[in-house]
């Protein structure tokens, strides 16, 4: 029987925190301690609907964000539409559907 993976390195994933927070990254690196996410947005209600905005305003968003996995309920790859969402966000790309 194959396993399938979830994710993989490079993939844009969603992680729950504990703190209820909802974060969408590109996914660097895991361990048994940490998750390490390139360019978090956290998942935000704006008037239109379900937004992204930086996960922290008062660092270099260039910076490598290690997620302690104490905090993590879950991790999955994020959904098609919010991956492209955040591929466009990040890299001002516009992904042809």
């Amino acid at each position: 029987m194959l396993l399938e993976t979830p994710y993989k390195e490079q993939d844009v994933v969603s992680i729950k925190l504990s703190t209820g927070d909802e974060i969408v990254g590109k996914l660097l690196s895991e361990d048994d301690k940490q998750i390490v996410l390139s360019k978090p947005l956290a998942l935000t209600a704006t008037q239109q609907g379900m937004g992204l905005v930086p996960f922290m305003f008062t660092v270099d968003q260039e910076s490598k964000f290690p997620f302690n996995k104490d905090l993590i309920l879950i991790v999955m790859k994020t959904e098609k539409e919010m991956s492209t969402n955040y591929i466009q966000s990040t890299t001002g790309l516009s992904l042809v559907k």
